[in-house]
């Protein structure tokens, strides 16, 4: 794994744990009927760092890691566009669970190291 490609994992790294974070403090709010109230400027700086991975990544990872890095930067924009105030907790809560899930999903493909072949084998 190159220099470009760490830094860029460990950005990705960052950027799940901090959704992570905010669903946990979600999370006692759950069952709370009134809306969800999020913190969309952080949120936004979210988002933006993961359209700048999603872009950075399309030359150093193979298409189905840009391709998770991507939904989850759609997903993200979701949530921004709803925010503050128009979803519940719950619905929140589940909205950030389906940002972590193509990040983790992208983390897992960075850690496999691509197979390594041979000139004379054939893919």
């Amino acid at each position: 794994m190159t220099s470009e490609q760490r830094q860029l994992r460990q950005t990705i790294v960052f950027l799940r744990t901090s959704f992570e974070a905010i669903q946990h403090s979600i999370a006692g709010r759950l069952d709370d009927p009134l809306p969800c109230w999020l913190d969309a400027g952080m949120l936004s700086m979210l988002s933006r760092e993961l359209i700048r991975c999603s872009q950075q990544a399309k030359p150093l990872f193979a298409a189905p890691t840009v391709e998770q890095i991507f939904v989850a930067s759609q997903q993200c924009e979701l949530l921004l566009k709803q925010c503050p105030g128009v979803l519940s907790s719950a619905l929140c809560y589940r909205q950030l669970a389906a940002i972590m899930l193509p990040l983790n999903t992208a983390l897992q493909m960075m850690a496999v190291p691509p197979k390594r072949r041979w000139f004379w084998q054939r893919s």
